[in-house]
């Protein structure tokens, strides 16, 4: 019996090829992108769930609270973890993880490794990173101890074993610029890509703690801190405790100080995604919500175009139904065959499914920004997911045209007098407002994230970042020989020194600035340390006062800039009150001799924060070099010389601010291409879904068609007939999606401080570029009917 289902099922296609064609064509397309999809969100979802302890790791944040605001840190103070376990029973370990910038040294060999952090000794015993040699236990646990990834330790040693062997290690948490011998003691598997924690190359914490006496330090903020907790242990009970023990252990110094930490516990699996912490690099909830929609949306077209594609053949199969049942075939006989061979289309592209995957993974991921997954057939059960998907779509889109054709009466359909009932009209109608629906709701979207978009790119930033290139000393000692030397070269217009510039991270310093009301008012203020060129060379705009100059010999000790956000927060509604106010800040104290205007220090995802700008030359380490594009390569070689001559124990390297800004919106520009690329393809399917219901349309108005056209009705006039009962849909279908596609993309653009509005005209091109898209799916079939011989028509009946 089944056997003869699947005759007749490749029977069917083969003799209706261009019908399956379509219809295999739109599932594929409907099952590869929800795949794809899936692939995506599980990725995403799974970040540091390989972590055995995941359940019972946690994150320690704060709130900390100053008489101006309440800072949200992803990180509490330095001494926070070790107290906590040795107070709380409840708590097995503890890792602090500082992330740095460490120069390493091997022979001739020498990297600047960005990817680098300090750990504490518990680091293998919270986390399950793999190591490969080194006891996991002790590996971390001496001065100077250094557990490389397995790719890090290639770059130094090759094939050699590293283990025991000694290199030189440069970084400002120890002395300066001297270097530092360190012994390997473990070489790890590289991290996972879907972990929180990155690094390719941990130091042991105790090098520093011991040093600076850290455990104590209820003041710095600079390591991420995770407790894991006992098994059985209530987080929420422990983070009950907290306050209590802040005012045990740092009560005093909270009053002197005027800031107060609230800490709170973040699960280790919600930090990737839920967490909104500042400086937190994180991913978006919201947008793995988004893609999961699309991907019901798109498989929920693909069913769609299903039903419809097989109803509208229903009139062409109604006598091979009615010569069944003719014959003693039982409806639910019929039903099987009807649904075996939906099934059985359903399992061709299955099949079609995973060779397109396979084909546009390494695409997929290049667009992803990471490696989803390393190949089609690296997750087996994710295949045994989408083939019992493809099962259930053949089923659960086979059930209607299995009910409609299997209803059938062999008098009604053999004397030729077959029509389908007004419900399956409405039903399919329905359908495809639906699909209407879903792909003006796809196209109002697209337009606003592509607006968002262009709209953070044509911003004005309040500062000039083009041509600028800019180079981290990193603190060496000969770093401003090295901008004196390249300040006279050709190419080169001008050079600043900076401790930050736009885009990057910079300070937060302690400071208290006189208020309109006349007293020190306590803030914690974000802090660049430049020289006196930065301003101007940056474009700047100085609103009130003066900029930094080299006339006056107290710029560079008693002399502050703030910026309008600054002198809000203080009270003063110009910023011309703000000039000649008293400050201290890190021990230095003088009065603000300039305001400069906001400028967008950070990405435009935040507000504008309080900024205070001083003269600082210890703490200046990038230099900025203002680049002619005339001749561009010989002018970055004659710098990469005066490098090698001055600072020859350090790897040149440098970037583009431009290029640099810009990487903060690479996460939100990988998403605007994966959802153009989605709603392409579910506006693509919908195209397929449309054919279905016009063909099906033309097909039962033939006669109606060739009366029209006998009694003197133009090709236009047959044409307007047809098409206007789907421009009838396309209306109805705006006035459901307009709403829905505002609704979430105003939500999608909360997570912006500075964004585009949600403009009327969006909406109009969405409304007209659907109903072009519908002429031009529609318009096939429909001039095909209008110029058909008439006569022909006729002869239906």
């Amino acid at each position: 019996m089944f056997e003869n289902y699947f005759k007749t099922g490749f029977r069917n296609v083969s003799k209706h090829k261009v019908f399956s064609f379509i219809n295999i064509m739109g599932l594929t397309v409907g099952m590869t992108a929800c795949f794809l999809i899936f692939l995506y969100v599980s990725f995403e979802l799974s970040y540091d769930s390989f972590n055995s302890k995941a359940d019972r790791i946690y994150r320690v944040v704060a709130d900390i609270k100053t008489p101006t605001e309440v800072i949200n840190a992803d990180r509490p103070a330095w001494a926070v973890a070790a107290n906590a376990k040795n107070e709380f029973p409840e708590i097995e370990s503890f890792v602090r993880i500082a992330h740095d910038d460490v120069l390493v040294r091997k022979g001739d060999i020498k990297f600047q490794e960005e990817n680098a952090a300090w750990a504490d000794s518990s680091l293998f015993h919270v986390f399950d990173f793999k190591l490969l040699k080194g006891n996991p236990q002790t590996c971390l646990t001496d001065q100077f101890s250094v557990v490389f990834s397995e790719t890090a330790a290639k770059k130094y040693f090759g094939n050699e074993d590293p283990i025991g062997q000694t290199l030189l290690i440069t970084s400002g948490a120890l002395d300066g610029d001297n270097a530092q011998p360190a012994k390997v003691t473990g070489i790890m598997k590289d991290i996972p890509e879907n972990s929180d924690i990155k690094a390719d190359m941990f130091l042991s914490m105790s090098t520093i703690n011991q040093r600076s006496r850290l455990d104590s330090n209820w003041g710095g903020y600079w390591p991420e801190a995770f407790l894991l907790l006992k098994p059985g242990s209530d987080a929420s009970a422990l983070q009950a405790k907290f306050p209590a023990f802040l005012e045990r252990r740092d009560g005093t110094e909270m009053k002197q100080s005027q800031m107060y930490p609230t800490l709170f516990l973040e699960r280790l699996r919600d930090v990737y995604l839920r967490s909104t912490r500042s400086g937190s690099k994180t991913g978006n909830i919201n947008n793995v919500y988004i893609f999961s929609i699309i991907a019901v949306f798109i498989l929920l077209i693909a069913c769609i175009n299903f039903i419809n594609l097989t109803t509208a053949r229903s009139a062409e199969r109604a006598k091979e139904v009615g010569i069944k049942k003719v014959v003693g075939a039982e409806r639910s006989q019929l039903m099987r065959q009807f649904i075996g061979e939906s099934v059985m289309l359903s399992l061709i592209a299955f099949v079609l499914t995973i060779g397109l995957s396979a084909l546009l993974l390494p695409l997929f991921n290049q667009l992803a920004g990471k490696t989803i997954s390393t190949g089609i057939f690296s997750n087996l059960e994710y295949l045994l997911i989408l083939l019992l998907a493809a099962v259930a779509i053949g089923l659960i889109a086979g059930i209607y045209p299995a009910l409609v054709l299997s209803s059938f009466k062999p008098v009604v359909v053999l004397k030729g007098r077959f029509a389908t009932g007004t419900r399956g009209i409405i039903l399919r109608k329905a359908l495809v407002i639906a699909q209407f629906s879903i792909s003006i709701a796809l196209i109002i979207g697209t337009i606003v994230v592509y607006n968002q978009m262009n709209y953070m790119r044509s911003q004005d930033l309040g500062f000039k970042k083009d041509q600028m290139m800019v180079i981290d000393t990193n603190g060496d000692p000969a770093k401003k020989a090295f901008q004196e030397a390249i300040s006279g070269l050709p190419g080169v217009k001008s050079t600043a020194m900076s401790s930050s510039v736009p885009g990057g991270g910079n300070m937060g310093a302690y400071s208290e600035i006189e208020n309109i009301k006349g007293d020190l008012q306590v803030a914690n203020l974000d802090l660049y340390y430049v020289d006196f060129d930065y301003i101007n060379q940056y474009k700047i705009k100085v609103v009130a006062g003066r900029a930094f100059s080299r006339d006056f010999a107290t710029d560079t000790t008693q002399a502050m800039i703030l910026n309008e956000a600054a002198v809000k927060m203080f009270g003063y509604t110009s910023p011309q009150q703000a000039i000649g106010k008293r400050f201290k800040q890190w021990g230095r104290e003088g009065k603000i001799i300039g305001v400069v205007k906001d400028f967008h220090f950070r990405s435009l995802q935040e507000q504008i924060k309080p900024l205070s700008m001083r003269i600082e030359p210890n703490g200046n380490n990038l230099v900025s070099v203002n680049l002619s594009t005339t001749n561009l390569p010989k002018t970055i070689a004659a710098i990469e010389n005066a490098w090698k001559r001055l600072i020859p124990n350090r790897p040149f390297s440098y970037y583009f601010l431009d290029e640099f800004f810009d990487r903060q919106y690479r996460a939100e520009e990988r998403f605007g291409k994966l959802f153009l690329n989605f709603a392409v393809l579910a506006i693509f399917i919908s195209c397929l879904g449309l054919l279905g219901l016009a063909s099906y349309s033309t097909m039962q108005r033939t006669k109606e068609i060739g009366i029209r056209k006998v009694m003197g009705a133009s090709v236009s006039n047959v044409v307007k007939l047809l098409s206007k009962d789907f421009l009838k849909l396309v209306l109805i279908s705006f006035f459901i999606a307009a709403p829905v596609g505002w609704f979430v993309m105003n939500k999608w653009l909360q997570d912006f401080a500075y964004r585009t509005p949600i403009s009327w005209w969006i909406f109009a091109a969405a409304v007209v570029l659907t109903l072009a898209i519908t002429c031009l799916a529609v318009g096939i079939q429909t001039i095909k009917a209008a110029i058909a011989n008439p006569v022909r028509s006729l002869r239906t009946e």
